[in-house]
């Protein structure tokens, strides 16, 4: 679906001159937020930033393999449709105009959702959008195209038998992360001002940490959704950007009512564009470096505690440390986890299974083995953890820990290579355990190791506090601040 003739119809250098006569640069350095300002005065056009956005694709996707499907000719006519609007005083919602990428495992009208899988034709009727691309699209959002999943979104690296390797802007050879790595890629690399992914174990959180970017996974329910996932209770839905910002005026739009999610929470009653100005000073943050059995890259240690360290002198948080008082619940979420896989490939017709991603296909294997009796072991264990931190959280505002133990490694490996991991969760300690809960997680960047791959840090609330999470992420971010672009994007 992507034209380039029209996306670049002067055949000018992608980095050149916009049609409003800013820099390509400037204009996709823009936050979400700034950009809807600009449309506001008349600065900047609609039709401007999405042919900036669409130049800048062509000239980095190819190497970032961040866009498995991109729609120029339907990305312009929204543009269009969004510069009337605005030229008239007349912008129909929060994000009318700003370029938008949404993961591959969410439905969007007119667009095939593959999954990242080899067994899913596209050639079929697509008629729906999911919530999340509903609520985007009465919001007048510009919806560029879909990004980039491993199948099905089944583990922390974004790599797929039907659309490759994704690869991390800061530095290519490196992975994005995953599951929703081609939505941090995007973002990173300013080839969309905002990106929604999905996060079942943290693959909202790990991509956006690798790629030195915001993400968000709310409260369980926060951001209704639909079709529902086979991994059930686990997985969310929620915002990535380069601003906390930004993130809040999406939830903003993504946790409005859609009837098809029968879990889905009440709308909030306040905006979180406000409620992430909220003061945090006096508030009691616990700090956990390991969660009280994780092995952590020491960049990271040193990366974080100096985040910590300032959200402490700094912003005015009562830091104190602490671990939370659970065991590593690795078993309980692959139980659940694997229980998931077996019901996507069940769904998958047997004589095109050998089309699977292997590591997949074993992982079904594993959960069609289940017994009922474990499965339900697993689900008490869920259970006895939620309550475990619902205590810990009368005495800590928040809970602050890396987000990800080690930096982004090589490209095309489902685990670091030359380690003793062999499965993908054994290398996310901090993620999973948050979505076995439902409690709302962010990851904000702290800096980059010495070779210059960023490291996040993870910030968690009791459910319902997604306010106060962001607004911690906020105010570490308004005394740290970040690159809005990877160094490659400009």
């Amino acid at each position: 679906m992507t034209e380039p003739s029209r996306a670049n119809p002067s055949g000018a250098d992608p980095a050149g001159p916009t049609p409003a006569g800013l820099a390509a640069e400037d204009v996709l350095a823009r936050t979400a937020s700034e950009l809807v300002a600009g449309y506001s005065t008349g600065e900047l056009s609609p039709v401007a930033v999405t042919t900036a956005t669409l130049r800048r694709i062509e000239k980095r996707d190819p190497e970032l393999n961040a866009y498995c499907l991109v729609d120029a000719d339907g990305a312009l006519d929204q543009a269009e449709l969004a510069e009337q609007r605005w030229g008239q005083g007349n912008p129909i919602g929060l994000l009318d105009g700003v370029p938008v990428a949404v993961k591959d495992l969410l439905l969007l009208a007119g667009a095939p959702t593959r999954r990242g899988s080899r067994t899913i034709e596209p050639d079929q009727p697509w008629p729906d959008d999911s919530p999340a691309t509903a609520r985007l699209r009465e919001h007048g959002a510009v919806l560029v195209g879909k990004t980039t999943t491993p199948e099905f979104g089944w583990k922390a690296v974004t790599d797929s038998p039907l659309t490759g390797v994704t690869r991390n802007p800061w530095a290519p050879d490196r992975t994005p992360g995953g599951s929703s790595g081609g939505s941090a890629a995007a973002a990173a690399a300013g080839l969309c001002a905002l990106a929604i992914g999905t996060d079942g174990g943290g693959s909202i959180r790990i991509p956006a940490a690798f790629c030195g970017i915001v993400g968000f996974k709310p409260t369980y329910g926060r951001v209704p959704a639909w079709p529902a996932s086979p991994f059930g209770l686990l997985s969310h839905v929620g915002p990535m950007a380069r601003s906390v910002d930004d993130v809040a005026l999406a939830l903003d739009v993504l946790s409005l009512r859609d009837s098809r999610d029968p879990a889905a929470l009440a709308p909030p009653v306040g905006s979180y564009r406000e409620a992430v100005r909220r003061p945090v000073r006096g508030l009691v943050a616990a700090y956990s470096a390991t969660l009280g059995h994780a092995e952590v890259d020491t960049e990271v240690t040193d990366l974080v505690e100096q985040a910590v360290d300032a959200l402490s002198v700094e912003v005015g948080l009562r830091v104190e440390l602490a671990d939370p008082g659970f065991d590593d619940p690795l078993e309980v979420f692959e139980t659940l986890w694997s229980a998931g896989a077996a019901h996507a490939v069940a769904a998958v017709p047997p004589e095109r299974r050998e089309q699977l991603d292997p590591g997949l296909r074993r992982l079904g294997e594993a959960g069609g083995r289940l017994s009922l009796e474990a499965y339900q072991t697993a689900l008490d264990a869920r259970n006895v953890l939620g309550v475990t931190l619902g205590v810990f959280h009368e005495s800590y505002d928040v809970l602050l820990t890396p987000t990800v133990p080690v930096p982004a490694f090589e490209a095309g490996h489902d685990v670091p290579p030359g380690g003793e991991w062999t499965r993908w969760p054994q290398w996310t300690p901090f993620s999973y355990p948050f979505n076995l809960t439902g409690q709302p997680a962010a990851t904000v960047p702290v800096g980059l190791t010495a070779d210059g791959r960023p490291v996040g840090l993870q910030v968690v609330g009791p459910r319902h506090s997604d306010d106060l999470v962001l607004a911690v992420c906020r105010a570490l971010e308004a005394v740290r601040p970040w690159p809005l672009t990877a160094p490659d994007a400009g």
